[in-house]
């Protein structure tokens, strides 16, 4: 079984968010041995926007090891002069798609105010999955995806309630399981771990993921960590998982674990 995580940050500078480790550098190399410790074979990168070079990052770390990582990449979306980098998006080293949090200050509206209407028809026509950490505005990413059924949605750390632990992170779960109907919409089961208030294996969250798997499936919930904010180990990251979620088994197991967000986002892994 490959695995491969749906959700890692390299930087090269900058100051991460105060989730995250503080340090003002990971690289690609630091987390490939990680990786290799947990078992990890891939990871879709998602650059960081504390960094302004982290695409650059993501793309050195791409044609370096380009068995190991694809990534979902950012530029300035309320910038009119940078809109049309969507149309080359994919020419950059494994390429695959975009990502934005919408956590920033200057960023929580753009989901409300319009600045985002372009940038819907304009993925959808380019083919570029767009993922986000949407739980304050899942009502508007269910009409995103039901006006651009083509256009493919990834809701990232399980739509959960990102201030929120234990029974309080799945206070919007409804509104979340409401987008299953769309199949254009996905889930990253990643950060599961930071929203506990147990140890490992995180067991006051089993029965909450367990209806978002239900609702999506093993093709649309892929695993992942967003390990540099992670409270465990990245071993258990991955057995909480493999191991310890007892209706997660088999070929279902395989898909969660890697092959259904290889195959969502259509990356063309080489053999290494």
């Amino acid at each position: 079984m490959q695995i491969i995580d749906a959700q890692v940050h390299i930087w090269g500078s900058g100051t991460p968010s105060s989730h995250h480790r503080q340090t003002s550098v990971y690289t690609a190399d630091e987390l490939l041995a990680e990786m290799k410790e947990a078992g990890v074979d891939g990871a879709v990168l998602h650059p960081p926007s504390w960094d302004l070079g982290s695409n650059e990052m993501a793309d050195a770390a791409v044609t370096a090891h380009p068995s190991k990582f694809c990534t979902l990449g950012w530029f300035p979306v309320n910038d009119p002069a940078q809109r049309s980098r969507i149309d080359t998006w994919r020419q950059r080293p494994g390429m695959l798609g975009l990502r934005w949090s919408f956590t920033r200050p200057e960023q929580k509206d753009f989901p409300y105010d319009g600045t985002l209407d372009w940038l819907w028809p304009a993925a959808e026509k380019a083919g570029l999955p767009i993922a986000s950490l949407a739980w304050r505005f899942l009502p508007q990413w269910r009409t995103v995806a039901e006006a651009h059924p083509n256009l493919k949605l990834i809701v990232d750390h399980l739509g959960l309630v990102w201030t929120a632990k234990g029974r309080d992170a799945f206070a919007n779960l409804d509104e979340l399981l409401a987008l299953a109907k769309f199949p254009n919409v996905a889930i990253k089961a990643t950060g599961a771990p930071s929203y506990s208030m147990q140890g490992y294996p995180f067991r006051d969250l089993h029965d909450g993921l367990q209806r978002i798997y239900d609702a999506f499936g093993p093709d649309r919930f892929f695993w992942g960590t967003d390990i540099t904010r992670m409270p465990c180990s990245y071993r258990q990251c991955v057995t909480m998982f493999t191991e310890e979620l007892p209706w997660l088994k088999g070929r279902d197991l395989e898909r969660v674990m890697g092959q259904g967000v290889i195959d969502w986002l259509g990356w063309q892994r080489p053999a290494g």
